[in-house]
């Protein structure tokens, strides 16, 4: 599963990779830090990524717009988010945008790698 990330912090962005690595079959194909990057590489026409993991909060811009620019993705393509803030607020306006699942960077981690598991076996 080709994941890309939109995370400006090197840290978490590192550690997601690797976790996401030892599940077997995700690999990350590259990583955004701003809004701009990441927009602009997800809507590329080649767009050849399965999942986007986007923070909301980063060096410029916002995740917000990035799952905007996303909105018109294919069928396989899932969008989710992963910060810091998923308030009910938050998940409510990230619904509304059409992402696939909202995660909490400190208490959500286990539910992030479920999904991803299920996205390759199938069942999302």
């Amino acid at each position: 599963m080709r994941t890309y990330i939109v995370e400006d912090n090197p840290t978490i962005r590192e550690n997601l990779v690797a976790t996401l690595e030892e599940l077997g079959g995700v690999a990350s194909i590259g990583f955004a830090e701003t809004e701009e990057q990441g927009s602009g590489w997800l809507t590329s026409p080649d767009g050849q990524w399965d999942l986007a993991i986007v923070d909301l909060f980063l060096k410029q811009g916002s995740g917000l717009g990035v799952i905007q620019a996303c909105k018109d993705r294919n069928a396989h393509q899932k969008v989710v988010v992963l910060t810091n803030y998923a308030t009910p607020d938050i998940r409510t306006r990230c619904t509304q945008l059409g992402v696939d699942a909202v995660f909490d960077k400190s208490t959500d981690i286990d539910a992030l790698i479920e999904f991803c598991l299920d996205l390759q076996n199938g069942s999302r």
